[in-house]
């Protein structure tokens, strides 16, 4: 197939015009035959590459891309040419004597390169196999702009292309890629030439390679050979992915219309599991070890969960990303939002008991909101230039957002009419490249509605629409309205007026709905059958907040009981919201909260003790801290008496998760009961390394971690240290960062200076004593910079340090941090939000003191 310049030119596609730091296209790539020599005791490797170009006009120049290879040599259609690097670029450029004709040629390379320690290019792993013995697995991570570092080439989303893949392995060893092995040859010196089968035209951050002593178990689904590969002596952890994979597949080959093109579909674990992150890598996705594989003694119900939901991720993204891509990394969300939505609704669609439109509702939603509604946010579609800028888009915007904008198009199109929308784009657009608004043209070509006036706010926008509710009545049987659209927002900035088309969804109880499309503050008249409770934003499909006025709230408290489970977590959340913003009382947050009783659901509980960890977050420090921590257990702890410590055989995944949930929350809130359960479970670690009940057991060591005493702590170190399991070793070091002790975390920071752990594991150390104690850990940092930053991979390193004091209330570190960053401006943008999200808590917390003392006030003495 041509490159991909040529396939949107036939698609009736224009070129974008090219932005600050992408590569020319006057020379395109058509294929890749790329060789690569690891040598992992040496963190080295060597490789060589012959590339098939298409130059669209004669030219004496090429530009691609190449980071930290040292090219030893280039040739052009056979002949040596002097490559030239640009190493703050990171381009390679050839320059040629004269100028090349138009048509195919073949460019050459040889080089050397490094093997990182954290995921960027090629990278190693290091863990301890169960004997003991000292073992180390090779893999790559190339999103979003380091496959540059494995071999040089056009490292862009639009230039696609096939690729070759060999690689030498050691004796013993197995080598995975993209595509089936297609030959594996014997060498003189013992080791193993692996040549893999040739891909179809992909872009270049989907190419993977990994290696290492590996088992790989299989299973087929159709004619696709489904594959878990894992370190050796784990491959059975890996069932439950494989099985629930072989459900996913069937379920996206007929959602997309399309089916999955590659032979095969390996998922890859990688041992160090202190970077939780899965890359969808055609054919080969690769796993955090913890994100893929299951172990019932240590993992609990929620880790079931958000294994299948993150495997379910990366396979959408086989067809949203990699069959169909973004052309550059500004429409990013098309990638990433679309395979959020899908994780959603194939886990809900394949386990109905989990709830996942109601999750959806208080996870995705209000994750995304919390950060749109600051200054801290930007557009789901953003101008990105940058490595820093690719980097930092890779955040709750882009996927949360974009999940929720996403499912409020198919609520607002249905089911059906999305679904044929994203099946004709799949067919039209299928091994090409492509910008959001082409998405618009075919959901509105499916559903015959106006999807890029909807859309259009949603995504070129930033901040979270307020829908207000005024002079609802009833008349000849129907409620009659005006409803107005302005702007919700934490601090000033989100608050300045925007104009949104907001389809909205209304509902009275025991009565019928209708649909608006909601835009001004002029106000917008509807009417619904009946005149019953009037519910706004029913099933909480759109992306807006809903204000009702005083009669309106006051019967949506009185039936509450009635909603629907969505539209009561979206209420709770509406309430907690608008009080944070200044919008309404926070006693109309604590009338509903008050309605949550024994018959509530799990996820109803779940939000609640959740919000009010977001309240005594807000008081770090203060006397109203205590205060609130001695509230949350009198409320929550009797959900924990009822529902137990130990798992029933016949409750609900959301019970199971409630658990979990109440033991974390009451551990860190001074639960006597619990810390007492996890000083005896932590002291049974020495005989039984499964005495904690798995349904249990990270909050209760998470529990037993932030109240630890100096010989608390020196056991979790001896835990950590003993640990052979990767997935449990990198949980055990991230502990010894969360005590409250301001000591102990000090002790925790100096473990950051030696070896012990690997750059990972120590950058997840470091993000723990920020999460307990940011001032600190920022100072640190600081001080301590150049080794900081070796933790990890340069692409994110601009946001690293000044997001260790995010969690701050001192305005000294607000200082400290615009500071840094006169002296670093790659670090702008992320200071940015920082400094956007401190300022947005503090006014949080100023505007809800007056309301979160008179709840306390109210409350009976004990």
């Amino acid at each position: 197939m041509k490159p991909t310049l040529a396939a949107a030119l036939l698609l009736g596609v224009s070129a974008p015009a090219l932005g600050q730091g992408q590569l020319p296209r006057t020379v395109v790539p058509v294929a890749y035959d790329i060789t690569i020599r690891p040598n992992a005791q040496a963190m080295t490797f060597t490789g060589t590459e012959t590339v098939e170009v298409d130059v669209k006009q004669p030219t004496a120049t090429l530009v691609l891309n190449a980071a930290d290879l040292d090219v030893t040599e280039a040739t052009f259609d056979g002949r040596r040419v002097t490559p030239k690097l640009d190493a703050a670029a990171q381009t390679l450029t050839i320059t040629l004597p004269q100028p090349a004709r138009a048509g195919w040629h073949k460019l050459g390379f040889s080089w050397s390169g490094k093997i990182n320690q954290s995921a960027a290019g090629l990278f190693a792993a290091d863990y301890v196999n169960a004997d003991g013995s000292p073992a180390r697995m090779l893999q790559t991570q190339f999103q979003a702009p380091d496959a540059r570092r494995f071999a040089p080439m056009w490292d862009e989303p639009a230039f696609k292309a096939k690729f070759r893949l060999s690689a030498v392995a050691p004796a013993g060893q197995l080598a995975v890629s993209n595509m089936p092995v297609a030959s594996v040859t014997k060498q003189r010196d013992g080791t193993q030439l692996y040549r893999f089968g040739e891909t179809p035209v992909m872009s270049s951050y989907l190419l993977f390679f990994g290696i290492g002593d590996l088992e790989r178990k299989t299973a087929r689904a159709g004619n696709v050979e489904l594959g878990i590969v894992t370190r050796r002596g784990v491959g059975g952890q890996g069932e439950y992915a494989l099985n629930a994979s072989q459900r996913l597949l069937a379920f996206f080959n007929d959602y997309f219309g399309q089916p999955y093109p590659l032979p095969k579909l390996d998922q890859f674990a990688g041992a160090n599991t202190s970077q939780s992150f899965a890359m969808e890598n055609w054919g080969a996705i690769y796993y955090a070890e913890n994100l893929l594989l299951f172990d019932p003694a240590l993992a609990t119900e929620s880790d079931r969960q958000t294994i299948h939901t993150v495997v379910a991720h990366e396979i959408a993204h086989q067809w949203f990303g990699n069959l169909v891509t973004m052309r550059w990394w500004d429409d990013l969300w098309l990638n990433e939002g679309f395979a959020s939505w899908m994780e959603s609704k194939a886990s809900g669609a394949l386990n109905p008991s989990w709830e996942a439109a109601a999750q959806a509702v208080v996870g995705a939603r209000e994750g995304a909101m919390a950060l749109d509604a600051t200054a801290a946010t930007h557009p789901i579609v953003q101008r990105i230039e940058t490595v820093e800028e690719m980097a930092q888009a890779f955040d709750r915007i882009t996927y949360l957002k974009g999940q929720s904008v996403i499912g409020m198009l198919e609520s607002t199109l249905g089911e059906a009419a999305f679904r044929d929308g994203i099946r004709r784009y799949m067919a039209k657009y299928k091994y090409g490249n492509t910008e959001t608004a082409q998405l618009w043209a075919e959901l509105e070509a499916a559903a015959g509605q106006p999807v890029r006036e909807i859309a259009r706010g949603f995504t070129t926008q930033p901040g979270v629409p307020l829908v207000t509710l005024t002079r609802a009545r009833c008349e000849g049987g129907r409620t009659t309205a005006t409803l107005t659209q302005g702007r919700f927002g934490l601090d000033a900035a989100s608050k300045t007026p925007l104009t949104w088309r907001v389809p909205l969804v209304l509902a009275t109880l025991g009565g019928g709905d209708a649909r608006a499309i909601v835009s001004g503050s002029a106000g917008t008249p509807v009417a619904v059958p009946g005149c019953g409770t009037l519910v706004l934003n029913r099933g909480k499909g759109s992306y807006a907040r809903v204000l009702y006025d005083d009669t309106g709230h006051a019967a949506i408290v009185r039936d509450y009981r009635r909603l629907s489970l969505e539209d009561r977590l979206g209420t709770l959340a509406d309430d907690f919201a608008l009080a944070a913003g200044g919008y309404q009382p926070l006693s109309r947050w604590t009338a509903v909260a008050d309605r949550i009783d024994g018959q509530a659901n799990p996820l109803e509980w779940d939000t609640l003790a959740g919000e009010m960890g977001t309240l005594i977050n807000l008081y770090d420090g203060t006397p109203l801290e205590p205060r609130l921590r001695a509230l949350s257990v009198a409320k929550l702890g009797p959900v924990l008496s009822r529902i137990g410590f130990e798992a029933r055989a016949d409750e609900s995944p959301l019970a199971t998760n409630l658990r979990e949930t109440l033991v974390g929350r009451l551990g860190v809130d001074g639960d006597p009961e619990v810390a007492r359960r996890a000083r005896a479970y932590v002291e049974a670690l020495r005989t039984n390394p499964t005495a904690i009940p798995p349904a249990i057991r990270e909050p209760i060591l998470r529990s037993f971690a932030v109240n630890a005493s100096a010989a608390d702590w020196d056991r979790l170190l001896e835990l950590a240290r003993a640990e052979t399991n990767p997935v449990a070793r990198s949980r055990f070091v991230a502990l010894l960062g969360v005590s409250r002790d301001q000591t102990n975390a000090k002790r925790a920071l100096e473990l950051l200076r030696a070896d012990t752990f690997s750059p990972p594991q120590r950058a997840a150390l470091l993000r723990a004593v920020a999460s307990q104690h940011p001032e600190l850990a920022f100072d640190w940092a600081v001080a301590n910079r150049a080794l900081a930053e070796t933790f990890v991979e340069s692409s994110a390193r601009a946001g690293f340090i000044v997001g260790l004091g995010q969690g701050s209330n001192d305005p000294a570190t607000v200082e400290k941090i615009q500071t840094f960053v006169t002296a670093d401006t790659a670090s702008r943008g992320a200071a940015d939000r920082t400094l956007a999200t401190i300022a947005a808590r503090r006014e949080t917390a100023d505007r809800l003191r007056a309301g979160v003392e008179r709840w306390l006030q109210s409350q009976p003495r004990r």
